[in-house]
């Protein structure tokens, strides 16, 4: 019997459960290791923000999947491993052995290295802390008592997105309140990543909006309050919001794991660690030798196939089969009303028909992974 432990219920795993479930692997135990009971599909997060979607219509059930793949669900977060006892170190104080183990938790939070934005910002990761800090500074402004100005520090496109989506829904909800949207970035243009008509779009809507953008300039400090910029000259915000670059976990390279520069978990095209060949991981907190990629869940998402199927190989002694992330991937960036932008190399369309093909697809994979109860085990969980 050999274990193969699942760290984090991130896109890429959510799909290696769903296929486990479906044809089970004979002498196998699987266990999967998160702290929450289901986990939020990234892509429909600024739609939730913006009033679109329930919480239930975004968000995959862990415990299902669970059940479905007669998995073992350890209700903690992963503290570290020992890749050469093979064991993992959970926030709960449990170790759990391994044969295999797989890590798929994502990035961490994008406030940590500017001085005084752990403290003072609020970072749109981990997605459930900032839901829930949302939440409360919606319902304060439906009250008259939320805040009069809100900043945005990132200019890619979760925070373009976010801040739109955020504008939308207090503006939908409170229309008298008068809430100023500030958006700094250190970027000489929004959307960095993203084709000059993209930009040039999405520069419209936030002019449109009444959203005042600040680029090429760089957060040095922030304050209660108050974004200090380089160069002199600072914003008064009573809310800000942090959405810049991703950021590794800090326990990969502590736990003796290969990392690229910025402390992201190295691996090969077969999806697995080169380091330690037990070791597999996708998503956010992995990267790809010779293949840098942006981290988006589209990546994920296309990540889960190949590594469920290496995760069988390895498994079962069969060889691995590569595997090589797309160039570019195709991008549905919405502008918090029901009108959306795609984005692709040099592609650009636009229009409210952009939107539904948007919520057709997040639809979509949202309900790939709803498990019917009737197939559905009891849950093995501790």
């Amino acid at each position: 019997m050999k274990r193969l432990v699942l760290l984090g219920g991130g896109h890429s795993h959510i799909e290696v459960l769903r296929r486990f479930g479906t044809v089970p692997l004979p002498q196998m135990e699987l266990v999967l290791v998160d702290p929450g009971r289901e986990v939020a599909y990234s892509g429909m997060l600024p739609g939730w923000i913006a009033g679109h979607y329930s919480r239930d219509e975004c968000h995959v059930d862990l415990e299902s999947l669970a059940r479905f793949a007669r998995c073992c669900f350890v209700r903690s977060a992963c503290m570290a491993i020992d890749p050469d006892a093979r064991v993992v170190s959970c926030e709960d104080g449990s170790t759990l052995p391994y044969d295999v183990v797989s890590v798929d938790i994502g990035a961490g939070s994008p406030a940590q290295d500017t001085l005084g934005a752990a403290l003072h910002a609020l970072p749109i990761r981990p997605v459930e802390p900032f839901v829930a800090r949302w939440d409360e500074l919606r319902d304060r402004t439906i009250r008259g008592q939320g805040p009069r100005t809100i900043a945005m520090v990132g200019g890619g496109a979760g925070g373009v997105e976010v801040l739109l989506a955020m504008q939308h829904r207090l503006r939908t909800l409170a229309p008298a309140s008068d809430c100023a949207f500030h958006l700094v970035g250190d970027a000489d243009t929004i959307l960095a990543g993203h084709n000059l008509r993209v930009q040039r779009i999405f520069s419209g809507v936030l002019d449109r909006c009444g959203v005042t953008v600040h680029l090429g300039r760089r957060v040095e400090t922030v304050e209660n309050g108050r974004l200090h910029l380089d160069g002199g000259g600072s914003i008064d915000a009573d809310a800000i919001v942090w959405a810049t670059g991703a950021t590794a976990p800090s326990w990969p390279k502590h736990s003796g794991l290969a990392t690229d520069d910025r402390g992201f978990i190295l691996v090969d095209t077969r999806l697995q660690s080169v380091s330690h060949p037990h070791v597999f991981a996708a998503g956010d907190v992995a990267s790809v030798v010779d293949h840098p990629r942006p981290k988006s869940g589209v990546y994920a998402v296309r990540a889960g196939p190949p590594l469920a199927a290496n995760l069988r190989r390895v498994l079962s002694g069969q060889p691995l089969a590569e595997w090589t992330p797309q160039e570019d991937a195709l991008a549905l960036i919405s502008t918090g009303d029901r009108y959306a932008v795609a984005s692709r190399g040099g592609l650009a369309l636009e229009g409210a028909w952009v939107w539904r093909w948007k919520d057709w697809i997040d639809r979509g994979f949202v309900r790939r992974y709803r498990i019917p109860s009737r197939k559905l085990e009891p849950l093995s969980q501790r």
